[in-house]
């Protein structure tokens, strides 16, 4: 007796939902791989430092609260290099992600391509330049409106008008000179009675030792300097060299800076106000952000990368922007002590 074959329609529809079973058990799989201890994830610091170290309690506390398999390692020098040997090493390893703030980016471009390569995501933090180049930056702000309020708040300091300078960690440290030239322009377009005493800012070299160099410098080759924009974090070095030097009240500081190293000089005359952002939360955020990019997932316009400041991101040309500028001043540097 011959077999009755199935109407087409009902041979469709087997084929549908088996085609619907496996997109189902493909979907189940992508969500079983999410499993954060699944993947191996390392953010690599500029340098050991206070503000690193923040980082890393950000890094740690994100490990503690979904269970991802995330470290953070310093380079053993304080430079680019350093840092190449270190993705080289985790690609050696063959971790899923890599996050690094680069002390030159530019310097970091060919080792990141080979990274990613191997199928290693690559996030980066304080390097808009190079978005283009990675899976993915992640900003704490817009830099150039962070950049102004340097300029907005020196210039509030010296009443408008007299001469002042800037101090970076390194002129090949895209954030430092995003702010620094930020400012110099806010202070061009609105207070035409302030110069800018140096074409190029002084480099401090990220380092206490470095600001309290450059400080010297410029006070003794520009005595009528009144004022001191530092986009390092090490505006208590530039405190140091001012109080040595009896200039507290005569030269007014705007600086970046770890909150707890510079409490004593607020209020004492020379350093008016702290710009930030909370180095714990960036670590958090760019760490979960590779996460998402490594499991398959996205981070696109209102991502929640789980963090104060960066709850809903704004997503423009591969940066991801947060929210997250603070401002320390004597009244409410306890609030956030780092």
């Amino acid at each position: 007796m011959k077999k009755r074959q199935k109407p087409l329609w009902k041979k469709l529809a087997a084929a549908g939902l088996i085609c619907g079973a496996c997109m189902i058990m493909q979907e189940s799989s992508v969500l079983a791989t999410a499993d954060p201890a699944g993947y191996q994830i390392v953010m690599i610091a500029k340098q050991s430092d206070p503000w690193f170290e923040d980082m890393e309690t950000g890094v740690e506390q994100l490990k503690k609260d979904i269970g991802l398999n995330v470290s953070m390692q310093y380079p053993e020098t304080n430079d680019a290099k350093g840092q190449v040997r270190i993705v080289e090493s985790l690609m050696e390893q063959g971790v899923n992600a890599i996050c690094i703030v680069p002390n030159d980016p530019e310097e970091l471009v060919d080792v990141i391509q080979e990274a990613r390569d191997m199928g290693i995501v690559v996030v980066t933090h304080e390097a808009p330049s190079i978005a283009d180049k990675v899976d993915l930056d992640v900003e704490a702000f817009v830099n150039k409106t962070f950049g102004e309020l340097f300029g907005k708040n020196i210039a509030e300091a010296m009443d408008g008008k007299g001469y002042y300078a800037g101090i970076v960690g390194s002129r090949n440290m895209d954030t430092h000179m995003e702010w620094y030239q930020a400012a110099v322009s806010y202070i061009e377009d609105n207070y035409p009675d302030m110069m800018c005493l140096t074409q190029e800012p002084q480099e401090d070299g990220n380092s206490l030792a470095g600001a309290y160099e450059a400080t010297k410098y410029l006070v003794d080759n520009y005595p009528q300097l009144g004022g001191i924009i530092e986009c390092s974090a090490y505006g208590a070095g530039v405190c140091n060299a001012l109080s040595e030097k009896k200039l507290s009240d005569k030269v007014k500081v705007v600086s970046l800076a770890v909150p707890s190293q510079v409490t004593d000089f607020l209020g004492n005359g020379s350093l008016i106000s702290i710009l930030a952002w909370r180095p714990a939360d960036a670590g958090y955020a760019v760490c979960y952000a590779a996460y998402l990019l490594a499991s398959g997932q996205t981070v696109e316009n209102g991502t929640d990368l789980k963090a104060t400041g960066y709850e809903s991101v704004r997503v423009k040309d591969g940066i991801a922007y947060g929210s997250a500028p603070l401002e320390y001043t004597a009244e409410n540097i306890e609030d956030y002590m780092f």
